[in-house]
């Protein structure tokens, strides 16, 4: 039996925040939360409680970072005691070097790393890195992918769907007012998963091409899996046009993987970003590469700076976070696995049995969640075509009825701190919550 929501603190803090933050929220994402945006006061494990009372299984974990579940005990107290001695230095402290080392021995392209804060800035800092070290300025990015918010890469993350010149190329649009309007000539916007369309660019513009950047699983959009051969064929025409691969693992990094979505497909981009996951809620990105194509930065020939990076705080849980990572007797990677999977052959389940049009895409330990007709959705268009964003919002509010917190954009995360109690629950829930849209 459902026990009834009330949502009304929440209603009065959210109004009240109207009047001071911009939105009543500070990031954008936040909007789409229901019945409103939330109010929270309380984390621990898998749960997450709001300002009413209210308790959740919780699949959003911060969009993503909290992959130890909330407020893990060995994080909090490694970041604790780090804490005691300094916040911020503007030096250095053995704990970064601890921690790149640490990320190091997980990333396969980490020969050398530079901490930052978000993973905005780690996409950025890649960006000019690629522009100095093959003094090119065309990138290519997908549609449907996110890699931050900033004017040189908002772009075609959830545009409308143009006709296609020559059947290949989208039109760039941007995803934001204010954006400089000469940043889209330094991006060529791609269909991902397309082989075709990665051959056709690089015959056409192979000379102007920087780099390609790409999730190395759609996690934004529907969680799409690269085709087989795909992400190899990307690196090969990098490769053979002096251009670089991007990996941008903010999502895929430590979760689908110890060493990333790299170590998962046995890829090995020149450069990578990481973000989310790296430090378990703490606020980090690391950007990741070769000693060649970092040693830029490292000499100052590329800027890259902030008064923030490498802070005590972060830089203590992310040595801890990648120590933990490691750890062959926890197996944090293969419970995420096991439980994301579980969780998701479920799903399957109630959908055959209910045939409500559910499709459920992903590794396990990320997966996303969409209403459609079709049994694939491979790239952004085909996800833009057939699915049904109206059903899957009401499943999100029922959902969250039912004690299930999801994301509204139909990606679904998981942590160590999920029980089998918890995707039984979820399991029950989405169960009665599919019969009553079906009706």
């Amino acid at each position: 039996m459902d026990r009834e929501h009330s949502y009304d603190i929440s209603a009065e803090l959210y109004n009240r925040a109207l009047n001071s933050l911009a939105g009543g929220v500070n990031s954008n994402v936040r909007l789409t939360e229901t019945p409103h945006p939330l109010f929270y006061d309380k984390a621990k494990g898998s749960k997450i409680y709001d300002v009413d009372g209210n308790q959740y299984i919780d699949y959003v974990l911060g969009q993503g970072p909290m992959i130890f579940g909330h407020s893990p005990d060995f994080l909090l107290q490694a970041v604790a005691e780090a804490s005691e001695s300094g916040q911020l230095f503007a030096g250095q402290h053995l704990l970064e070097l601890e921690a790149a080392e640490a990320v190091k021995s997980l990333v396969p392209n980490a020969e050398l790393v530079r901490f930052a804060s978000s993973g905005t800035e780690a996409v950025e800092a890649a960006f000019r890195l690629a522009r100095a070290f093959t003094r090119r300025n065309v990138i290519i990015k997908f549609e449907g992918q996110y890699h931050g918010w900033s004017d040189g890469v908002l772009f075609n993350t959830a545009a409308p769907l143009t006709p296609l010149d020559s059947n290949i190329f989208p039109e760039v649009e941007p995803m934001s007012e204010g954006i400089v309007d000469h940043s889209e000539s330094a991006l060529i916007i791609l269909p991902w998963n397309n082989f075709e369309a990665i051959d056709a660019v690089f015959e056409q513009r192979g000379n102007e091409i920087a780099a390609v950047i790409t999730e190395p699983i759609m996690c934004n959009t529907n969680c799409i899996m690269p085709k087989p051969g795909y992400l190899q064929h990307l690196k090969k025409s990098c490769e053979r046009n002096d251009s670089l691969l991007i990996f941008d693992e903010v999502i895929t990094g430590f979760r689908v993987d110890a060493g990333g979505a790299q170590s998962l497909f046995g890829i090995t981009p020149h450069l990578a970003t990481f973000a989310k996951a790296a430090a378990g809620g703490f606020p980090v990105s690391i950007l990741t590469g070769s000693k060649e194509i970092m040693s830029l930065i490292g000499t100052g020939t590329v800027m890259h700076g902030g008064t923030l990076n490498a802070n005590v705080m972060s830089m203590a849980a992310t040595k801890s976070s990648m120590e933990h990572l490691s750890d062959r007797a926890i197996q944090t990677n293969q419970k995420l696995q096991d439980l994301g999977k579980r969780l998701m052959e479920g799903l399957e389940g109630i959908n055959s049995r209910l045939e409500t049009g559910m499709l459920i895409q992903g590794p396990g330990s990320v997966f996303a969640v969409s209403f459609t007709d079709g049994r694939e959705i491979s790239d952004y268009r085909s996800h833009v075509e057939n699915s049904d964003p109206d059903k899957y919002a009401l499943f999100v509010s029922e959902m969250m009825k039912k004690g299930i917190r999801i994301n509204s954009r139909g990606i679904w995360f998981l942590s160590e701190s999920h029980t089998d109690e918890d995707i039984e629950a979820t399991l029950s829930a989405a169960s009665e919550v599919l019969q009553l849209i079906k009706l």
